[in-house]
């Protein structure tokens, strides 16, 4: 193992050795890469005041070298802010901003300790981040049984993860007891990883305060019999709330310090909270017991260990588009700006409940899973193919939506004016009776 890895090790089990054993191989293995290239460059930077022939940027004088025809699209950022390398854990003020966007938006955290977020290129890659620090070939991962199937993509496809799922839904209300049954299996020792995804995609969900305190319960009777439960919430959606009953603070609030045995891991993005899905601004922050401080070396380590993933597999993330959200978290008009696109959302979502209240008769093909937040809903077939459903819909009336598994359909309102709400699910209930009338 490098020293620097052996280094790292050090830092976190001098604060809680369990969080060590969470870490899979490649987790125990991963640093930062803090002495070489990277380091000198820092000292250079601080330092070689007369030349610098450290770093392998082009510079003119002591601004990036740049093209005009670059810079013109730019124009709101200097060539430096745009076009250098950012840190492999991310702009600092970015991260920073960041963290205090978690606490207005989280005041529950006040006085929690958790890490400072590094950096990642969106949330898909903050979730492969995790996956690549956490799980090994063969461990349990458990997930509702209603999910967004990138998680298949990185959890069993290229991490080889035994995935573990429990019905999201019992009569209609989250599914407590399912979970509770998976990790009850666990034993004193045994790891654990738990994904949760509020709102969830693809249904929209979000659980009530009640049934939030009920799902941080059961991870912490697993904690306390001594199972080693790495919670990974994924807030993707954080933030579109909708409905009354709807949680309104993050689940990581209910986990983070509140076990050594408990690893809450808090993956976010700037890719809906601040609806700029192309720009690629992903989070990862960390909680557990025994990290009594956000200065806490176990936090360093594990921050280290994720900008060391970082560095290997992308080298850094866009400083352009860093610095564009985090101008962004700095202006004193952002809540407000959010607050008006987060307003137009929750008009959408409210036209789709009340098309669907006043059609009883979209009963006979199909009823919506519980939805309150988030940008989707979801559709249960009681007898036709989703995915047939989802091609004549394509093929006959122009119309698109998300076939998932057999019976299942997202519809996606995000996307959707107001005023097209109500036809779209007038044609799919059209679609069904032509569907009913040629198996007929």
């Amino acid at each position: 193992m490098n020293e620097l890895a052996i280094q790292l090790q050090e830092k976190i089990c001098s604060v809680n050795p369990v969080a060590y054993e969470m870490l899979s191989a490649l987790g125990k293995r991963i640093y930062f890469p803090s002495k070489g290239i990277l380091s000198q460059s820092a000292e250079a930077k601080k330092l070689a005041g007369r030349f610098n022939a450290t770093i392998g940027t082009a510079l003119e004088g002591k601004t990036a070298m740049n093209l005009p025809c670059v810079m013109e699209s730019i124009s709101g950022f200097s060539p430096n802010d745009a076009l250098l390398y950012a840190p492999s854990y991310g702009v600092k003020s970015l991260r920073e901003a960041w963290k205090q966007k978690i606490l207005h938006d989280n005041p529950s955290l006040e006085g929690v300790p958790f890490s400072l977020p590094v950096v990642t290129n969106g949330l898909t890659h903050a979730l492969s981040l995790v996956g690549d620090l956490f799980v090994d070939p063969g461990d349990k991962v458990l997930l509702p049984d209603l999910n967004w199937d990138n998680y298949l993509l990185n959890f069993q496809d290229r991490l080889q993860a035994e995935l573990c799922f429990f019905p999201l839904f019992e009569n209609e209300a989250m599914g407590i007891r399912g979970l509770r049954s998976l990790l009850e299996e666990a034993k004193a020792g045994e790891k654990r990883v738990v994904v949760l995804n509020f709102p969830n995609n693809p249904t929209g969900y979000t659980p009530s305060e009640a049934e939030g305190e009920a799902i941080a319960q059961v991870l912490l009777e697993a904690a306390h019999r001594g199972v080693r439960v790495v919670a990974l919430v994924d807030d993707a959606y954080f933030g579109l709330f909708y409905a009354p009953d709807a949680m309104r603070e993050s689940l990581f609030c209910k986990l983070a310090n509140r076990s050594p045995n408990l690893l809450a891991i808090k993956a976010d993005a700037a890719t809906k909270e601040c609806y700029v899905w192309g720009l690629r601004v992903g989070f990862l922050s960390f909680s557990i017991g025994g990290a009594d401080s956000p200065d806490s070396p176990l936090f360093a380590a594990l921050e280290a260990k994720a900008a060391g993933e970082v560095r290997a597999l992308v080298s850094n993330c866009s400083a352009l588009s860093q610095r564009v959200v985090d101008k962004a978290l700095r202006n004193d008009a952002f809540y407000l700006q959010r607050e008006h696109c987060a307003q137009l959302m929750r008009e959408r979502y409210l036209e789709t409940r009340k098309t669907l209240e006043e059609h009883p008769e979209y009963g006979e093909y199909f009823r919506p899973y519980p939805f309150n937040s988030g940008y989707f809903m979801c559709l249960h077939f009681s007898h036709l193919p989703a995915e047939k459903v989802r091609r004549h819909l394509l093929d006959h009336y122009g119309a698109g939506a998300i076939a998932i598994g057999e019976k299942n359909l997202r519809v996606a309102f995000s996307s959707l004016n107001q005023e097209q709400i109500a036809p779209l699910f007038q044609t799919i209930y059209q679609a069904c009776q032509d569907l009913e009338k040629s198996r007929s």
